[in-house]
């Protein structure tokens, strides 16, 4: 996401003091720089291969990460490639409509990247505080509403600069969104991030407490699985005859002792090996879940605090920018779109195997 002020242009064009840029560096820089473009554009083309090609992954909440993973892949192909040669070489030498194109491109994509994250985490939080009625509303028309609501906002935000952009890119050798305009900076920073970063500190707070109260109620002690002090329960005769039972939820009946005179049944109850695991499952799962969001949140806030704290600073300071601190602060924000599928690949267990068979199958083919 380029923003910088008009009078930073002349600087992001040339080193200080007019000295020659070290043809080394800038050969090393490329081909760094390059490796994480094909990264980015290898793992994400991946997560949505892998969601494609296994039903069991056919699921609302995987439609969501699917469209993060090709958002991200779009700021891999239409973004990052012109960036690697821009940041290299200074100076720009593509002409003003594909400078719009770049432009547009950058920040509705890197915004809309930015607001999956939120559309996912309102997603969960749905999902772990309203099960039963979420469960209902949970459909893909419901997750392609959010999506589609997400890329409007991320558009939004992307077209105002461009009306008011009247020096051409060919006139300055540097493409960059010229702003002047503290009111659409504040717009633009706190729409494309610190309001979603909020929300997203919010629903992760609250997760995290529904899935602690979760997890602290399953049992996960397997030595306390029987009771111990056997449940007697009584039975009317007519009920015992048909073999029917109270219904105790979670628990199982497995042995039934009737007194010789035909008194009630006295029934005792203990809680199966099978149900039990179950519930250690769902806990270890929600933990899981709960782990991944948390190191989501981490790398996003890593990644793009430093480039929307600078943007803001710059229009404030223009003597605080400098075009190569802005550089390293703006790929790290790209650099997001290649943690964010490596982050969901390794911690679901379901994509592991659907992407370990997409491996083995595409092995045989070659």
């Amino acid at each position: 996401m380029k923003t910088l002020p008009n009078d930073t242009n002349s600087n992001y064009t040339s080193k200080p003091g007019g000295a020659s840029p070290n043809l080394a560096f800038q050969a090393g820089l490329g081909a760094t720089l390059s490796v994480i473009t094909f990264a980015t554009t290898l793992s994400n083309a991946f997560v949505i291969a892998t969601i494609y090609q296994s039903r069991k992954l056919h699921t609302p909440a995987n439609f969501l990460i699917a469209s993060l993973a090709v958002t991200d892949l779009l700021v891999s192909i239409l973004v990052m490639p012109i960036s690697v040669v821009y940041t290299v070489s200074h100076t720009w030498t593509l002409g003003q409509i594909v400078c719009y194109i770049w432009l547009s491109s950058d920040i509705s994509c890197c915004t809309a990247s930015i607001l999956h994250l939120c559309v996912i985490a309102l997603d969960r939080y749905w999902a772990i505080t309203d099960a039963i009625e979420y469960s209902k509303k949970r459909t893909t028309a419901r997750a392609a509403g959010m999506i589609v609501t997400a890329w409007v906002i991320a558009i939004s935000i992307s077209l105002p600069p461009l009306y008011w952009r009247h020096v051409k890119a060919e006139e300055l050798n540097s493409c960059n969104v010229n702003n002047d305009n503290i009111f659409y900076t504040i717009y633009s920073t706190f729409g494309a991030f610190y309001i979603p970063t909020l929300l997203l500190i919010v629903l992760y707070g609250r997760i995290y407490v529904e899935a602690r109260k979760r997890i602290l109620k399953q049992p996960l002690k397997k030595e306390g699985k029987r009771l111990t002090s056997a449940h007697l329960i009584e039975d009317s005769p007519g009920s015992a005859a048909s073999g029917t039972s109270p219904n105790y939820g979670t628990q199982e009946i497995t042995a039934r002792e009737r007194a010789p005179s035909g008194s009630p049944t006295q029934v005792k109850v203990t809680v199966s090996d099978s149900l039990l695991e179950k519930k250690r499952i769902s806990a270890a799962r929600e933990r899981k879940a709960t782990k991944t969001l948390g190191i989501i949140l981490g790398a996003y806030i890593i990644c793009w605090l430093p480039f929307f704290i600078y943007t803001l600073l710059v229009p404030i300071c223009t003597s605080c920018m400098y075009p190569e601190l802005f550089d390293v602060f703006t790929w790290l924000g790209y650099l997001n779109s290649l943690i964010n599928p490596i982050i969901y690949t390794m911690s679901n267990e379901d994509f592991k195997k659907a992407f370990h068979k997409l491996i083995r199958f595409r092995c045989c083919l070659s």
